[in-house]
């Protein structure tokens, strides 16, 4: 069975070895395999997941469509179905793979890049409050920061810094994104687009408003300034975001008094590969 490349690509970005979708094929492959046999430790899985993830990313920024990826994955898990746990070969990819993640695990940072823009993740500890994943947007003569926020003794959170050139205060925030309930897929028009033009009719989306609001923490904020707001969105907003295809958009819209509001943009890219990426710190 061709799982040549599944442990030496654990941590790489997914076109330094292969096709995204001879990846994603390989990665999903052992994940199947390794839920059937037990393959890893929770670590080892997660950081396969991750692989998996953003291998599904790469293919579909390259052209692949889901329809093709479902087949992709479809006959992954069926091959997976057939794999002797006991067999040679498996115990073999299972050992290169291990020892794969022992260079994976020591990487404390990771950029994942995507069409327009980029997420970046951190998975040090300290005391002091820190973008775990992060994306950065202009909008305007302003700038926010969108992602993951935390501190060494809690859970990450989903939040938006918004910092205002003119001294805004805006009193709530809302999350915009698309409703995957509605819709068959991703709103994406032909050729090269600005993140604006990659978000689906209002009649197809879904908001999740902010559940908390405070003056943002200096750690938090964007380089350059000396203040700005942060709004928490609540857990269920993570799982969802992380479920959009990578080529979308979501909006941050700043909800001002008098009935205005500022938007940012945020590309989806590889939220959930970058979520997986910490969740092994915290194994």
């Amino acid at each position: 069975m061709g799982f040549a490349g599944a442990a030496a690509a654990i941590a790489l970005p997914a076109a330094a070895l292969a096709q995204p979708a001879d990846l994603f094929f390989e990665r999903t492959v052992m994940t199947a395999a390794d839920s059937r046999c037990d393959l890893f430790t929770p670590a080892v899985s997660s950081a396969l997941a991750a692989g998996a993830a953003q291998a599904r990313g790469a293919a579909l920024r390259a052209g692949a469509d889901l329809k093709s990826l479902a087949a992709i994955e479809k006959n992954a898990r069926g091959r997976a179905a057939q794999i002797d746990c006991a067999s040679p070969l498996i115990a073999s990819q299972a050992a290169r793979i291990q020892a794969a993640y022992g260079s994976y695990a020591r990487i404390q940072r990771m950029v994942y890049p995507g069409d327009l823009t980029e997420w970046r993740a951190d998975r040090g500890v300290g005391r002091t409050a820190r973008w775990r994943l992060s994306q950065s947007a202009d909008f305007g003569s302003n700038r926010m920061i969108f992602g993951l926020a935390g501190r060494q003794d809690n859970q990450s959170a989903l939040v938006a810094v918004g910092a205002f050139s003119d001294k805004a205060a805006p009193y709530s925030a809302r999350l915009v994104m698309r409703d995957t309930g509605r819709t068959m897929g991703p709103y994406l028009l032909a050729g090269r687009q600005p993140l604006s033009k990659k978000l689906p009719p209002s009649s197809a989306t879904r908001s999740y408003i902010a559940e908390a609001r405070a003056g943002a923490e200096t750690e938090l904020l964007p380089k350059g300034y000396a203040g700005g707001w942060a709004f928490r969105f609540p857990t269920a907003a993570v799982q969802a975001l992380s479920e959009l295809d990578p080529r979308e958009a979501v909006a941050v819209e700043f909800m001002l008094p008098g009935g205005r509001s500022r938007t940012a943009y945020v590309e989806v890219g590889d939220f959930a590969a970058g979520r997986a990426f910490l969740q092994i710190a915290s194994r």
